[in-house]
């Protein structure tokens, strides 16, 4: 126990050194702007000893909600010099400066948990949210759909920058005009654990194409280079549904088109099966072919409120083959990679939603062994940004905010405020 009261005090102090006021960072140095979705799960980790800072932190980030409803991935609250790509590369006309595109949407998710845990004080700080999380969330719908499935234009939109679903999508993009540039990250972490630079040659031809277009919509779904329904995002999406219609029953706010949402992904997400692998999968929306890859992003069918027998088969073969789960790729693939962010890795952030879905869908032992691995990795190497499934090494970069908060949250066994509103204690095994 006093280890774990140890780690808890860590958890704080790295969450407290990160933030920047009204915002966190992910870690000093190698993240020095505001995240999207790291923003979230820093919001859900201060609701653990801080509920007002919270709230700002989710308030900080839809402030820079596009009039399109577009939630950006990168927020540049400042000016930082050999941040590659800053904010002049992104050009995208926005005051403050943000990146072009947009990120995995778990706020409205997160929103309704803190709101549980203190619903006096957060009434009316959900009340202000709640159009804005509608905005965000119409968004993806008008923009993002295709047929229910939810796609990203860029690699970095789902989060998961490197993963080899993208690879087949990737590799005919030219990348002729893509010029010299610098990176920053292979400053801070060792090259062989961040995307390689032919990953990076085309992340960089995709941003210059939609910067030609001036960030138009219409132009980037019809003749963008990269285009691919994502099963990660489809079920985080369809989760955030399934939470902001509760939050509209809370506000009394009609719920119909979020209702629509939620049975057009429903519908949706029988496209993204793959029975050749068994599991979902990401198709490329320009040619319609599967990536063929297992990813962690795979198994968040639980956390999107979508059962799956045949996914259960498959995710037992997965964890069995990595000593700690889950891998961010599967270990029996031959582009595994147990180092290189998320080609093999374990990622917390992922595991929470893995291990919040299972528990949820009633997979209480699935769900624990999910919990308990990630407890196990940051015990013994700390909060790491992402941890080799294999050894357990820390990867990435270090104090990261993401990892301490799902520490407070879900992953410590002093987390029970938070495990009894997510469910962590109930079930049917």
């Amino acid at each position: 126990m006093i280890v774990i009261n140890f780690l808890d005090e860590q958890a704080k102090k790295i969450m407290l050194g990160n933030d920047k006021g009204n915002y966190t960072v992910p870690t000093v140095g190698l993240y020095p702007y505001q995240w999207n979705w790291d923003s979230a799960f820093a919001a859900l980790g201060f609701a653990t000893f801080d509920i007002n800072r919270a709230w700002i932190e989710l308030e900080t980030l839809f402030s820079s909600q596009w009039s399109n409803g577009m939630v950006p991935h990168i927020i540049f609250h400042q000016s930082i010099a050999g941040y590659f790509p800053g904010p002049d590369v992104w050009d995208t006309n926005q005051v403050p400066q943000t990146s072009g595109i947009s990120q995995p949407p778990v706020a409205a998710s997160f929103a309704r948990l803190i709101f549980d845990k203190d619903k006096e004080f957060g009434l009316d700080r959900l009340k202000e949210l709640f159009p804005k999380f509608m905005a965000s969330h119409r968004w993806f719908f008008e923009h993002r759909n295709e047929n229910g499935m939810i796609v990203v234009n860029h690699p970095w939109e789902s989060g998961r920058d490197n993963a080899p679903e993208w690879d087949e999508a990737m590799q005919n993009i030219d990348i002729s005009n893509v010029g010299e540039y610098d990176r920053n990250d292979l400053s801070h972490v060792d090259p062989h654990m961040r995307p390689q630079k032919q990953d990076y040659d085309r992340f960089m031809a995709i941003v210059y194409f939609a910067r030609a277009c001036n960030w138009n919509e219409k132009t980037m779904a019809k003749n963008g280079p990269f285009r691919v329904a994502d099963s990660g995002m489809t079920f985080i999406l369809l989760r955030a549904n399934r939470d902001l219609l509760e939050i509209a029953k809370i506000l009394g706010e009609d719920g119909s088109e979020i209702e629509r949402w939620i049975k057009t992904i429903e519908r949706g997400v029988e496209q993204l099966w793959n029975p050749k692998i068994g599991a979902y999968d990401a198709i490329n929306i320009r040619t319609g072919t599967f990536a063929n890859s297992i990813s962690s992003a795979s198994f968040l069918c639980w956390y999107g409120g979508v059962e799956n027998s045949t996914l259960l088969e498959t995710f037992e073969r997965v964890i069995k083959s990595s000593t700690y789960s889950v891998p961010s790729h599967d270990p029996n693939s031959e582009k595994f990679e147990p180092f290189r962010y998320w080609r093999g890795p374990v990622w917390g952030v992922i595991n929470t939603m893995i291990g919040m879905g299972l528990k949820q869908m009633g997979h209480n032992k699935r769900a624990e062994k999910v919990r308990s691995d990630t407890a196990v990795l940051i015990a013994k190497s700390g909060f790491a940004e992402y941890f080799n499934p294999i050894d357990a090494s820390p990867a990435g970069g270090r104090d990261f905010t993401w990892t301490a908060a799902i520490w407070l949250a879900w992953a410590s066994p002093n987390a029970s405020d938070f495990q009894e509103i997510l469910g962590v204690k109930n079930g049917r095994d």
